[in-house]
């Protein structure tokens, strides 16, 4: 079975702002927030807010990333157009489908009360999908990694809902207080990847999911799930107190070297931000600080060449249509692969859904494999 992500959640059509009536800018016609929106009526003028210190500092962050994001955006629109893929809205689809309600969160919790067995054996600590049953109801989900040892992806049972489950990926479905098995299974990571619940005023009114101190993002065992020169990723909020902290605390805490600061920026169909590139509430990118694991063996001052691999480059944008499905991260198997090993053991912590070949932890690690996402077709049409 081959499962692809449907076409309808990557439609955004039109930006999160009023557009320029002006189609001709070169400049992605968000750059003056001003000429895009319609004046309203006049209005009683209002005290002037001060900006507190945050947002000051998210200000000054922004002044001096914005012409990276701006220009690189532009030069990577413009080949993605000359080359096809930006297509607009002349392909016709059915509407976005509702997203699914994930409970595997309210699953993890009922499961802290369920006895957690510590065996040092690394075989008892994974376990496999059996192609010959279509159900993971026989299988501990929370105290095992759990994996499809297959070349084609499998569907699968759980709780009376169907996932997808990709070739040759393994996950763990568990919280902070149940990552034993993840470390009990034996295997050490080139790459690892974090998307953190960061605390931050969108999440608690939206009550998406359940957000985390920063500091507690110090108790993951990154030393001992990295191998020595392990690439790790961390997906970073806009707020510049958190990318201080992952830089001057967190990355020195597990002993990683920040070597790189990445931005993935969001497009529309168009290949116009999906929001406005100033505007002060919400930005069209997102960070990611990369940094090499070294040892207490190990002392490298900077970024180098690690075997056959090459030095991670500062400053580079992933430019790409978003999923309409909050807080569903692209892929970054395909970006990362000139940084890493062929042979690389990759880990995503935090994850909400699975790739091909990865290993996955999180407590809601299979919500975006749900079966509703995915055009399902046989294997045998793919040969």
């Amino acid at each position: 079975m081959v499962g692809r992500f449907k076409k309808q959640y990557f439609r955004i059509l039109k930006s999160y702002g009023i557009q320029s009536k002006n189609n001709n800018n070169p400049d992605n016609k968000n750059l003056d927030v001003s000429q895009n929106v319609e004046r309203p009526p006049k209005k009683r003028k209002r005290k002037q807010i001060e900006l507190n210190h945050g947002e000051i500092d998210s200000m000054a962050f922004h002044e001096k990333v914005r012409c990276v994001i701006l220009e690189g955006t532009k030069s990577l629109v413009e080949s993605a157009t000359h080359l096809g893929y930006l297509q607009g809205g002349l392909d016709a689809v059915n509407d976005i489908p509702p997203c699914h309600e994930c409970n595997l969160a309210s699953l993890c919790d009922m499961a802290k009360e369920l006895p957690l067995v510590e065996d040092e054996n690394q075989e008892s600590s994974i376990q496999f999908l059996n192609n010959d049953t279509d159900s993971m109801s026989h299988l501990d989900l929370f105290s095992c990694v759990t994996e499809n040892p297959a070349e084609h992806a499998a569907l699968t049972m759980l709780m009376g809902e169907e996932y997808v489950i990709p070739p040759r990926a393994a996950f763990l479905l568990s919280d902070f207080s149940r990552m034993q098995p993840l470390l009990q299974c034996g295997r050490k990571f080139d790459v690892i990847v974090l998307d953190p619940p960061w605390e931050n005023k969108s999440v608690k009114r939206s009550r998406r999911y359940n957000s985390l101190p920063s500091s507690q993002l110090k108790r993951l065992p990154i030393p001992n799930l990295a191998s020595p020169d392990s690439l790790v990723v961390t997906w970073v909020t806009n707020r510049p107190s958190h990318l201080r902290f992952v830089r001057d605390e967190l990355y020195p805490h597990w002993g990683v070297e920040p070597v790189a600061q990445w931005f993935w920026v969001k497009i529309t169909t168009d290949g116009h931000f999906v929001f406005p590139l100033d505007s002060p509430h919400k930005k069209p990118y997102e960070v990611m600080v990369l940094g090499r694991y070294r040892s207490d063996a190990q002392t490298s001052p900077s970024e180098m060449c690690v075997g056959d691999v090459a030095p991670v480059q500062d400053q580079r944008l992933i430019v790409s249509v978003p999923s309409t499905i909050h807080s569903h991260k692209p892929s970054l198997a395909e970006v990362l692969k000139p940084y890493i090993k062929g042979d690389a053991k990759c880990l995503e912590l935090f994850a909400r859904s699975l790739q091909p070949g990865w290993t996955s932890w999180g407590n809601e690690v299979l919500r975006f494999q749900h079966s509703s996402y995915f055009t399902l077709t046989p294997a045998s049409q793919h040969a």
